[in-house]
């Protein structure tokens, strides 16, 4: 039997097993297949393991999306962690290449994917409070979010989880340096239900602007003079 003469249940079957990469390709070989690939019902679940990978044509969003995860480990990730104001040209070049990649994308899944259940990011250091709180807000039906060393993530985010979080069970925010343990207080105030994680995440040094970190030195010094 060939391949193409399989229904459609068993082709979306087959299909779920494989890669974006692999799907894309098999796609190109008839047209039977590319209508398996358009199918909605083969996307409810995506990883990308970069942003390089969001501007890629090998997947599909839409309606049918319940999880998503965006993890990005490589060296590169502490480029994007270096506050705004340390970094030197090359490493600002660097960042100015992806620096709306995946804000960009994750303003398409509010737009396509309200149905989503689960999203996880992990390395995305360009992600802004703006973009999570859209994403609570177009994507009611949300019960999980996870978020890891997402340096511009700050209490903001924390306050509109308790504004639009509603059906939010499953909240971390592992080693997200500008979260303070007062933002974490709120959420588990308001939302006690919510389970929250945050390691590490109040104990690190949050970003300062230089005239602030200079106002601290100086104080620190005053201060040992004492």
């Amino acid at each position: 039997m060939h391949i193409t003469q399989l229904n459609r249940e068993c082709l979306l079957h087959l299909f779920s097993f494989l890669d974006k990469n692999s799907r894309k390709n098999l796609a190109k070989t008839c047209h039977k297949l590319l209508e398996v690939f358009q199918d909605p019902l083969l996307w409810s679940l995506l990883h990308f393991h970069s942003p390089a990978e969001l501007k890629k044509d090998n997947f599909l969003l839409g309606p049918a999306l319940k999880y998503l995860s965006i993890c990005w480990y490589s060296e590169r990730v502490k480029v994007c962690n270096i506050e705004d104001w340390m970094k030197n040209n090359f490493q600002k070049d660097f960042c100015n290449r992806h620096e709306n990649t995946v804000n960009d994308f994750l303003l398409e899944v509010c737009n396509r994917c309200p149905n989503l259940l689960s999203l996880t990011l992990s390395g995305c250091g360009h992600v802004t409070d703006d973009c999570i709180l859209l994403l609570l807000k177009n994507c009611p039906n949300l019960k999980t979010l996870k978020l890891e060393n997402c340096v511009r993530i700050t209490d903001q985010t924390l306050e509109a989880v308790t504004l639009y979080g509603g059906s939010l069970q499953t909240l971390h925010v592992d080693f997200c340096r500008n979260i303070t343990q007062t933002g974490l207080e709120r959420v588990r105030e308001k939302c006690p239900s919510v389970m929250l994680r945050a390691e590490r995440s109040a104990n690190m040094i949050p970003d300062n602007k230089p005239e602030k970190k200079l106002m601290l030195e100086k104080a620190s010094r005053q201060w040992v003079q004492l």
